[in-house]
């Protein structure tokens, strides 16, 4: 079914490129590049890794694995509606309707054989213990073996040393599966061209910041987090290119004229994954994403003569790995950079980290004057969807900043 999924929708995409060559279209480039991803995930003969969120994915890339993060397939699952149908098999197999429906919905079509069985597995303390916790049932499941990265919550050089240790020993363990040694050529192009694309980022989310902003609320939905897949890739630096020179056409244009922007958002961690009219909804009322909590570049560059330092030093800088002091203060700091009017925090049923730290993110937004409307949504389950409720707290929001 997935395989099928992601197939057609490459066909699509590529259908409708080359109906307009000269145009940019940095978003389906990006949907195009995940969806030939995805298809490699459910094609015989790769070598496939299920890992946790904050995996190295340009080390695994050089090492000619096949790698995502699951909470991806959970994601395709609900954009589909197709979630639903894992959940009830996940639920009938003891799995906790309030734990996070990511981990639910992939539980459940592993269940049904809907998911590739892996090489191995590859877990990580970051961002939560509950997603490390499935990968380690997965394991069990598939009679796989299984690899943890323990992520430190602080930057400091005991805990860089640490990580870097456990990163040289996950390349040991990649090389016993797949029969190949690490080649440090490979490794050392593969973050050359992670260099290249966090510049491009960089410039990408400085552009975000224009006022009025050249971004809507949809070009850059889940993009932190999701172009880590392909960072270290060739296909990476060629699809931040493209929405860098997207958003510089939209404000030579004054293509970003045509949303009108009356207020400035920042959304924090989770969108919503299922179909719901959020982004018109906002449109509607004059409101703009202008900045995710997870769209910020937070590393140094990678250095090829130190490559495990490196990505340790990267793995435990972003906001996934932060503790929560840490985070809202990186929150507050695009917050004041991006200019912001107000944030929206949906509080995800299940997910102990973001929902349980809702009361200090209010707070320390509010230590700097912006309001938090949190709300009390299920991002990937729209069984538990009161949108009549969500809708009115979304418009009374807006009218209170306006």
């Amino acid at each position: 079914m997935m395989y099928e999924h992601f197939d057609n929708t490459v066909k699509g995409i590529k259908d409708k490129l080359s109906q307009d060559p000269s145009g940019i279209n940095a978003r389906k480039k990006y949907v195009l590049e995940l969806s030939r991803l995805g298809r490699k995930l459910y094609t015989k003969n790769e070598t496939i890794a299920w890992c946790g969120v904050t995996a190295p994915f340009d080390l695994l890339s050089s090492m000619g694995v096949t790698s995502c993060f699951v909470e991806f397939v959970g994601a395709m699952l609900a954009s589909t509606q197709t979630a639903g149908f894992f959940f009830e098999d996940a639920e009938d197999a003891g799995f906790a309707t309030d734990s996070c429906a990511y981990h639910r919905a992939v539980m459940g079509a592993v269940l049904k054989n809907a998911m590739p069985e892996p090489d191995f597995i590859i877990g990580t303390s970051s961002p939560c213990t509950a997603g490390l916790a499935v990968m380690e049932n997965f394991a069990n499941q598939y009679k796989k073996d299984f690899f943890i990265l323990n992520v430190p919550q602080n930057y400091s050089k005991d805990a860089i040393r640490f990580l870097s240790n456990q990163i040289e020993e996950l390349t040991h363990f990649v090389s016993a599966h797949t029969k190949e040694p690490l080649s440090k050529e490979k490794l050392g192009m593969a973050l050359e061209n992670f260099n290249q694309s966090s510049k491009l980022l960089r410039d990408i989310y400085d552009l975000a910041k224009t006022k009025p902003s050249p971004v809507d609320n949809r070009l850059l939905r889940d993009f932190g987090v999701v172009m880590t897949l392909l960072m270290g890739t060739r296909e990476g630096i060629d699809i931040c290119q493209a929405f860098k020179d997207e958003l510089n056409q939209r404000i030579k244009t004054s293509r970003h004229h045509a949303s009108k922007e009356k207020t400035r958002l920042m959304w924090i961690q989770n969108r919503i994954q299922y179909p719901f009219p959020m982004d018109k909804m906002l449109d509607d009322l004059g409101a703009k994403i202008v900045i995710d909590e997870l769209n910020t570049v937070t590393w140094e560059p990678m250095d090829p003569d130190n490559p495990f330092e490196s990505i340790a030093k990267r793995m435990i800088s972003i906001p996934f790995s932060m503790d929560t002091s840490k985070r809202i203060k990186n929150m507050q700091t695009l917050a004041l950079d991006y200019q912001i009017d107000g944030a929206i925090n949906p509080c995800h049923w299940g997910c102990r980290q973001g929902t349980g730290a809702r009361g200090l993110v209010s707070k320390g937004m509010r230590d700097i004057d912006i309001p938090v409307l949190n709300l009390e949504i299920d991002c990937v389950d729209s069984r538990n969807l009161a949108r009549g409720q969500i809708e009115t707290r979304v418009e009374a929001f807006m009218e209170m900043l306006s």
